[in-house]
């Protein structure tokens, strides 16, 4: 039916009917989105209002994160709205009570802390210095406008201080440090032998019966994956490569050469007057002129006079410019000043400037055979990524209504690949990504047949895909798995082996045997620790964790037990005696690691509670 629906969804009538439905949602449609959806409140904090587009806000930036973690291989069902939806809301709720919190307290953020944070964001800057350009830039893409972006971090500075402060008025007293000491610190003295799984792998083979009582018991450890084999078409950028005459690369060059990257750079400082309603903005501008003119240091005026909070704390260096990185009009001005001097004041949108260039450089061109091997890829790339584009386009239309791949691979002169057996588990190769293992199990695709959309995959790579066969699962029969099943009772067996050896030797131990008297007596590995502390790297993890569970032995005796080892052997233990750990017998330094280790613990449970309790306190709607 979905591909009848495809078929008819291209005549002219019915696009006709879809504009008309297109025509009524917009007069309609929209509109009721924008009124009854826009200032509706979802939560109410103690009388503060949460709405529907701060948590559209939350979920984005919680998007941009999980997609920055996970890369390429991002599953799309963990961006769901609906999956993500109540941990956002739980996250502004927080955020509402902390910041209600902190003002309660009467904490500020001064403008200058402000400014010092965003000029030492990493993120917005250029060989380590701020620039204005790039901070625009990034907010822009990051959908953020500077306003929003400073009143965020304002709060964002102001939880940090208000959560510090409760961190930070937790201690930890010396009775306290002792007590943990003698926990944390504790060494154990222990001996201890493997009995290995390898010794008791030699057993005789199982019977045709146990093979099939086996078999009949286990036989949903042998069920295959249900898993699709795919047709798909894959379209690259370097498929689309061609090669690069000399006249190409010599022009290429020469607008190289021409491009502000290899003209002259300046460095700028610059003191900004905002022009917010300031009626007095010409007396500022007087008064800084009258101390520049005085002699006064350019950079002391600007740390005492300017409004930018990007470039105050560096007495208002800009950074460097190649005519790019600034307002057209500022950089204008910057290319006709001369080093040292000081520009008359700049109106700009930002407000009004005195501009000095710092320092001016003039960068050379490198030369046609530097720049080739980067000039012939920059055009074969710009070429290929325009051809790869436009077949993209082509193959959408044409995989739209066809019934398989064979067709829009001929009309395209593409080849169709395969791929067997894919998994929704796929862990190698292209069907590993998400994207299009998603693709192939979908309804669409996998139960009605039809060719999937054009799939973008990262770096400028397209795959469509048809399912070719759907491979059910189902359990296989015995004679395909017979040695799987032998194997298994053979391990079986010898686990067993090596279970009821490590009992009876802990029953040994017990009756008064020397562990090294039964490791000898059956050439089994014996070793000796003593000392051993928590953080222990040199014992196996499974070992060092039985080792602090055992009790206590009582004087004159041994606590003994066994455990079983992730590869099949077992290791008996024998707890020899326990010394608590002591405190003062700690270097100063090590002291101090311990109790910032203990004082951060408090911390942070105090924080949990505080947070806790703000809750509790709290009169909380879910509207």
């Amino acid at each position: 039916m979905l591909q009848d629906i495809r078929q008819h969804t291209q005549g002219a009538a019915a696009k006709i009917i879809i504009g008309l439905i297109v025509i009524s949602f917009a007069f309609f449609g929209i509109q009721s989105i924008l009124v009854s959806g826009g200032d509706n409140e979802i939560a109410d904090v103690n009388g503060e209002l949460i709405y529907p587009q701060q948590l559209q806000q939350a979920l984005d930036a919680q998007k941009r994160r999980l997609i920055s973690m996970m890369g390429d291989q991002f599953d799309p069902a963990m961006l769901d709205d609906e999956r993500l939806a109540p941990q956002a809301l739980e996250s502004l709720i927080t955020r509402a009570l902390l910041m209600q919190a902190a003002l309660a307290l009467k904490l500020v953020i001064s403008e200058n802390d402000i400014g010092a944070t965003v000029a030492g964001m990493e993120q917005f800057q250029i060989d380590g210095q701020f620039s204005a350009a790039v901070y625009k830039s990034v907010l822009s893409s990051a959908g953020y406008t500077p306003s929003y972006f400073k009143q965020t971090l304002s709060e964002d500075m102001l939880l940090s201080q208000l959560r510090s402060g409760i961190a930070g008025s937790e201690f930890v007293t010396s009775s306290e440090l002792a007590l943990n000491s003698e926990f944390m610190m504790e060494q154990r003295d222990l001996r201890f032998f493997t009995i290995p799984l390898e010794r008791f792998t030699s057993i005789s083979p199982p019977t045709d019966a146990e093979v099939d009582s086996y078999y009949a018991d286990h036989q949903e450890e042998f069920r295959t994956q249900e898993s699709v084999d795919i047709d798909y078409l894959e379209l690259t950028m370097d498929d689309y490569r061609q090669s690069v005459s000399e006249s190409e690369i010599l022009e290429a060059y020469e607008q190289a050469k021409e491009q502000l990257q290899y003209q002259s750079q300046s460095r700028v400082s610059h003191i900004l007057f905002e022009t917010d309603g300031d009626t007095e903005i010409q007396e500022r501008v007087s008064v800084a002129q009258e101390k520049l003119a005085a002699g006064v240091n350019f950079s002391d005026v600007a740390s005492e006079l300017s409004d930018d909070i990007g470039s105050v704390d560096k007495g208002g260096d800009l950074g460097y410019t190649s005519g790019d990185a600034f307002p057209e009009e500022m950089e204008v001005v910057i290319a006709q000043l001369e080093p040292g001097v000081v520009s008359a004041p700049l109106e700009t949108s930002a407000g009004t400037h005195l501009i000095l260039v710092t320092e001016r450089e003039q960068a050379a061109a490198p030369s046609l055979e530097d720049m080739r091997a980067s000039l012939e890829n920059s055009i074969q790339e710009g070429d290929a990524r325009e051809m790869l584009l436009l077949t993209v386009e082509s193959l959408r239309d044409a995989s739209f209504n066809a019934e398989n791949l064979r067709s829009p691979a001929a009309d395209l002169d593409l080849v169709v690949k395969q791929a067997d057996a894919v998994t929704r588990s796929e862990a190698e190769g292209l069907f590993s990504n998400p994207s299009l293992v998603a693709a192939a199990f979908s309804e669409d695709v996998l139960l009605a047949g039809n060719n999937s959309d054009v799939i973008e995959l990262a770096g400028n790579s397209f795959v469509v895909l048809n399912v070719r066969q759907h491979n059910e699962s189902e359990i296989k029969t015995l004679p395909l798995v017979r040695q799987q099943v032998v194997a298994a009772l053979l391990e079986e067996k010898a686990q067993a082996a090596v279970l009821s050896e490590a009992t009876s030797a802990l029953q040994a131990l017990r009756n008064g045997l020397a562990a090294e008297q039964f490791a000898d007596a059956n050439d089994y590995d014996f070793e000796v620790e003593l000392g051993v502390e928590r953080r222990n790297t040199m014992l196996p993890p499974a070992v060092l964790g039985r080792t602090f569970q055992l009790p206590v032995p009582t004087e004159g005796a041994v606590s003994t037990d066994f455990i079983s080892m992730p590869n099949g052997d077992a290791v008996v233990i024998e707890l020899l005696g326990v010394s608590a750990g002591v405190f003062k017998s700690l270097s100063t330094q090590e002291q101090a690691q311990f109790q910032q280790l203990l004082a951060t613990e408090a911390g942070r449970l105090i924080d949990s509670e505080y947070q806790r309790g703000l809750r509790e306190r709290a009169k909380i709607s879910i509207l």
